[in-house]
């Protein structure tokens, strides 16, 4: 499936995301450079937050169809015997 140029990616919205708290936390930056970093985490964030709960609701659609399985909660504990 090809992406349009504007199109949003998940994966490349996380990997700026994490390279902006490495910034952060080396410490090295000034205020100003500080708050468009954490105003750029911020959007980032929401914008990854938005696209989980559209691929969970388009999940959840594809799955509760009549003749589909039921949904059932994910136990770790289930899964390690």
């Amino acid at each position: 499936m090809s992406r349009k140029p504007g199109e949003f990616s998940f994966e490349k919205a996380l990997a700026e995301l994490e390279g902006l708290v490495e910034k952060m936390e080396q410490g090295e930056l000034g205020l100003e450079e500080s708050l468009k970093h954490l105003e750029r985490g911020i959007a980032l964030t929401r914008a990854c937050q938005k696209a989980l709960v559209e691929a969970e609701q388009k999940v959840q659609l594809l799955t509760s169809g009549r003749d589909g399985p039921e949904l059932a909660p994910f136990s770790a504990d289930d899964s390690e015997d």
